[in-house]
């Protein structure tokens, strides 16, 4: 019996090479892709973070393409894989499970992806057309906060899905991911070097064109930068008023501009954390606490 659970847990822990159940769509709206060194598998994910689209002000530019290429997605037309990129804390995660928020009674569906799980693409394409087999829904695979080193075996992997495969990818499947950088992998001041100058224009080394290769292959580049300070506190009023604090700006400006000079940062992820600190802690005050 004891030798029974040890090798349940090892299979637990490392994953094995039989077939495991797929999520059922119609139940989940999100899963996520769990990679374990012997053999990956899907999880539905039965609590969702889902923000609402309108509540996410201050990236109206990347707000409006990415919904337009979502739609187009849903609707069974053509559309790209994006690339979201920029300072942390922008929103770019939170657009992305946006959109998840508004187009599931469509039939989107989301799979979560981590950098290891870019190794098992293959699996996972596999594993979505066995959990979707009379194609019902669309699949955004969505890797939050991606970056690659110089060596990465991942790096690869991911070029190949995004274009350059031998095999063909389903038209039910996009990619969404987010990044600090805006080319998946650090830049040195030594590339540099690599620039040479023909008459005017400026032509890239092979070290600067390999890592700007890979996110050249997303049809969609969206940036996020950091809000101005008018367009932080209008979030931070934004999160305190879905938190039901009905106190006026005038009492909370200058803690929050604080708030954030503290973090190096004005950020909707600032703001958000500003606002929950505000909010209990006059709440503990109304009780006398």
């Amino acid at each position: 019996m004891e030798r029974h659970l040890i090798v349940n847990a090892l299979a637990s822990l490392l994953g094995d090479a039989t077939p495991h159940a797929v999520p059922d769509f119609a139940q989940f709206t999100a899963a996520r892709w769990r990679h374990l060194p012997l053999g990956g598998r899907l999880e539905g994910v039965a609590r969702v973070d889902l923000p609402r689209l309108d509540d996410l002000i201050g990236v109206d530019a990347a707000k409006e393409t990415l919904e337009r290429n979502t739609r187009q997605f849903v609707a069974g037309y053509p559309a790209n894989d994006a690339l979201l990129w920029g300072g942390r804390g922008t929103g770019k995660s939170s657009l992305v499970k946006a959109m998840l928020q508004r187009y599931h009674p469509q039939g989107l569906r989301l799979v979560e992806i981590d950098a290891d799980g870019i190794l098992d693409l293959p699996e996972i394409l596999t594993a979505l057309a066995q959990a979707d087999p009379g194609d019902a829904y669309r699949f955004v695979l969505f890797c939050d906060d991606l970056s690659f080193g110089a060596d990465d075996p991942a790096y690869k992997a991911l070029k190949s899905l995004l274009d350059g495969g031998v095999e063909a990818r389903s038209d039910h499947v996009l990619l969404y991911a987010t990044s600090n950088r805006r080319h998946l992998m650090p830049r040195h001041f030594s590339d540099n070097a690599e620039y040479e100058r023909h008459g005017e224009e400026i032509i890239a080394g092979e070290s600067a064109e390999e890592k700007i290769s890979l996110s050249e292959r997303f049809g969609l580049w969206l940036g996020f930068y950091p809000f101005d300070q008018e367009m932080y506190l209008s979030i931070c009023a934004l999160h305190l008023q879905r938190l039901e604090v009905s106190t006026p700006r005038e009492e909370w400006r200058a803690a929050a501009l604080r708030w954030a000079l503290q973090r190096g940062s004005r950020s909707g992820r600032v703001a958000r954390q500003f606002a929950r600190d505000w909010a209990g802690s006059a709440a503990l005050s109304a009780r006398g606490q």
